[in-house]
């Protein structure tokens, strides 16, 4: 994903002479430590310029809005499962290898896991975020299914999967394990991480698996 570099302070928000601002990858990654230690009640604009020595003032220069605060710190998160993603359609094995890769990147490791936390605010933000919001949202989701549908296509062409259609079947496999993936990030009984994976496990035998 594209995004610009930090803008000139003005005159308005002055800082120290010769302190320049911290990059802007370490305040996404600050903020990510707040959500993981102490959940989005935690994160505060005063609260995270304290812990990368900035003024909430400067915080809000930088990133206009706290709902902007939190696309960008999840655009960075995403980068960083993107590249596990890639690594993941680059190394040898079966289809069947990849997809189950695929499935362990997807998952939440648990209630209130920080990468999902704010994927589920984001999400309920974007009722009422702008354009430009809502495509870098799509861009994010687009990136997630071009990469399982990549998946799907190569098993269906080495004959390791049933001739299904891989972008139908890939929309379908995705809205299950975001329903699966809400249930464990909130910590609903009876779906925890392990029993997910196995339902999707079966999931896949079921649905995929070419049989003799």
């Amino acid at each position: 994903m594209s995004q610009s570099s930090n803008p000139t302070p003005s005159s308005s928000h002055p800082r120290r002479r010769n302190q320049a601002a911290p990059p802007r990858e370490d305040v996404l990654a600050a903020a990510m430590d707040t959500i993981a230690e102490r959940g989005l009640d935690g994160l505060t604009m005063a609260g995270l310029g304290r812990q990368v020595g900035m003024s909430s003032g400067h915080l809000l220069y930088y990133f206009r809005t706290k709902d902007e605060l939190l696309l960008q710190t999840l655009e960075w998160s995403e980068g960083r499962l993107g590249a596990e993603r890639s690594a993941l359609l680059s190394r040898p094995g079966t289809a069947r290898d990849r997809l189950d890769g695929y499935v362990d990147v997807y998952v939440p490791d648990g209630p209130r896991d920080p990468h999902w936390t704010l994927w589920l605010e984001v999400w309920n933000r974007s009722q009422n975020a702008d354009d430009d919001a809502r495509a870098r949202q799509a861009a994010i989701e687009g990136a997630w299914h071009r990469d399982l549908v990549a998946i799907l296509a190569e098993g269906v062409s080495r004959g390791e999967f049933r001739a299904v259609d891989p972008d139908r079947s890939a929309t379908r496999m995705r809205a299950l394990l975001d329903g699966f993936s809400v249930h464990v990030a909130v910590g609903i009984p009876g779906t925890g991480r392990e029993q997910v994976l196995s339902h999707v496990r079966e999931f896949v035998d079921e649905t995929l698996i070419s049989r003799p």
